[in-house]
């Protein structure tokens, strides 16, 4: 099994910044690929960025030249910096891994979330 583990949301005045980490855990050989979403109240959870088994990276267009994606593989991390934060980036942040299983496609480990809040 694998467990996932966020830190690093709080509150930050929009145009600031923040790095979010996402520690993984337990049977890191199954983790093939990995992704950051975020869930605003009230809507839709929503792909912010997915980092694929080769290392590609695809950025939602909501974040792109702002957010920005990095692993450390020796401590089982992977990083989100958020740059130029706005109002509209508060919502709760999840770090998700797909398994290396080539029949599943889908992002079946998570993170429990944490809070990000852009406000002044």
């Amino acid at each position: 099994q694998v467990q996932l583990v966020e830190s690093g949301g709080g509150l930050v005045q929009p145009g600031g910044s923040l790095r979010l980490t996402c520690t993984a855990s337990g049977s890191i050989s199954d983790i093939y690929a990995m992704a950051w979403f975020r869930q605003a109240p009230g809507k839709e959870r929503e792909l912010i960025v997915s980092m694929g088994g080769a290392g590609n990276t695809n950025y939602a267009d909501s974040v792109k030249g702002r957010f920005t994606v990095s692993r450390v593989n020796a401590k089982n991390e992977l990083y989100l910096q958020m740059d130029a934060l706005k109002s509209e980036d508060t919502a709760v942040y999840y770090c998700a891994a797909e398994p290396n299983d080539p029949g599943v496609h889908d992002y079946v480990y998570w993170g429990q979330g944490t809070q990000v809040t852009v406000s002044a």
